[in-house]
């Protein structure tokens, strides 16, 4: 048996019932599960722990962080902390967090699950991709850099490097090769997505990812400029499969995605690394509806279905692939039967009503297979 150490951060706004509503699942998915030990511990961190001591994120929680298997995260930042220069603490947090744990590609799943809303009059064979975006690079590699003067001219550089562009493609085909392929006829397929027809960066970009993908002559690869990316995502989603980018588009066009499957609420994440994982639900904090039960917990438990799978591979522990399986199952049955959900898809349930039907739903997944 393994056990697993995971910090949480709760953070701010919404963050905090976000992540007790999915402690909650996580709790009846290990009692169900003989063989799974998640030795969760909560830390402050954010924008609320700024105000109260002047700090974001205190060197011993990011400390822990690193020591830990997984991070779990809900949401950081609220609008109105700001450090004294006027920006917000939540970007500052997050890099220095990611580049701590070195994850170097974002994952942010894009499924239509039976149930949830959708924007698109017609979901042809489904939809079900998955945009990986580089994540320490980039036009995010100017991040606390750039240079204006004085009031006429401010830049930012984008950086793309052969490692870090082979890192996050090699982490795509291998992702690939873990599923099932794109909705409209099973092929696995990585698409590179750019602007390589106009920036030498970009490129770039493409070249490396060539490169990578013939190490894995079993997938399919080929590139798609981002602005015409954006229109076959709406037109014919069920034709992509994995999508792998520079941050910058991943951060546009993930959401785009989460948009046509239900919205935020529904949209986790991952951020992934040779050695570390952080997972977190894609919307903010919320601040207008914090404290008041009516959050949408379910991108945080999506998200921590991905820390149990990535666990799983990680390790090479079935039980903890298994559970992973069974936790997405437990959304998706509770979506498909459409007595419970938030506001924000439609209903009128509040966040505890999702985490206890999640966690009822739990204990009849034992024997389920994960949601197609």
């Amino acid at each position: 048996m393994k056990d697993y150490r995971i910090a949480l951060l709760p953070g701010d706004g919404i963050g905090p019932e976000c992540m007790n509503a999915t402690r909650t699942v996580l709790d009846r998915i290990v009692a169900e599960t003989p063989g799974l030990n998640l030795e969760m511990t909560s830390y402050r961190a954010g924008a609320e722990l700024y105000r109260d001591t002047g700090e974001t994120l205190p060197e011993n929680v990011l400390a822990d962080c690193v020591d830990s298997d997984a991070v779990l995260l809900s949401a950081i930042g609220l609008p109105d902390v700001r450090y004294p220069d006027g920006t917000e603490v939540q970007p500052t947090m997050m890099v220095g967090l990611r580049r701590a744990l070195d994850v170097h590609s974002a994952v942010r799943p894009v499924k239509l699950y039976p149930g949830a809303p959708c924007v698109l009059r017609d979901t042809g064979p489904g939809i079900d991709f998955v945009i990986i975006r580089e994540n320490l690079e980039g036009l995010f590699a100017s991040f606390g850099g750039g240079a204006k003067v004085g009031n006429e001219v401010a830049t930012d550089t984008l950086v793309v490097t052969r490692q870090g562009t082979s890192r996050v493609s090699e982490f795509a085909f291998r992702l690939a090769q873990r599923r099932k392929g794109r909705p409209s006829d099973g092929k696995k397929m990585v698409t590179c997505v750019d602007k390589a027809n106009v920036f030498r960066s970009l490129a770039f970009f493409r070249e490396v990812f060539f490169d990578v993908a013939k190490n894995h002559p079993e997938i399919g690869s080929d590139a798609v400029y981002v602005d015409a990316m954006s229109l076959y995502l709406v037109q014919n989603p069920w034709d992509f499969d994995v999508l792998v980018m520079e941050n910058q588009f991943g951060d546009i066009l993930s959401d785009l995605g989460a948009g046509l499957v239900g919205g935020l609420g529904l949209g986790p994440s991952g951020e992934i690394g040779e050695h570390h994982g952080l997972f977190q639900p894609s919307h903010g904090t919320a601040p207008q509806i914090a404290g008041k039960n009516l959050a949408n917990p379910m991108a945080t438990m999506l998200s921590a279905a991905m820390m149990l799978d990535w666990l799983g591979d990680q390790h090479n522990d079935p039980v903890a692939i298994d559970a992973a399986a069974r936790l997405e199952t437990a959304v998706a049955k509770v979506l498909e039967a459409g007595e419970v959900r938030t506001r924000d898809i439609g209903g009128t349930s509040s966040t505890s009503d999702v985490a206890t039907a999640v966690a009822d739903a739990i204990g009849c997944t034992k024997d389920c297979a994960a949601p197609a």
